[in-house]
């Protein structure tokens, strides 16, 4: 039975890279698997839910935002992630955690 919850290391590498790439105020990720373990097309891959806040993405619009953190988890999003939802702001912005 595929499993259903997202492997620590999959959360650390996901957290490694955003740190890395946007020194984030804040950065919360959520695996969200649970609730998508029914989907057939997701079997043995994870959902995640990250919310960020980070100077880097001041005057972005929310687009070019989820595009650079999904440019930023590309490898992950080839393999074991299926799924990524994506709150991303600046701080004390719109669409900030």
């Amino acid at each position: 039975m595929p499993r259903k919850e997202a492997p620590p290391e999959l959360i650390d590498t996901v957290r490694r890279k955003l740190q890395a790439a946007f020194d984030p105020d804040s950065l919360a990720i959520e695996d969200e698997s649970r609730k998508h373990a029914r989907h057939r097309e997701a079997a043995g891959r994870f959902h995640l839910s990250v919310r960020i806040t980070s100077r880097r993405f001041e005057g972005l619009n929310p687009v070019a935002r989820h595009r650079l953190v999904y440019e930023a988890l590309a490898e992950e999003l080839r393999g074991p992630l299926h799924a990524l939802k994506v709150s991303a702001g600046v701080p004390s912005g719109p669409s900030g955690p």
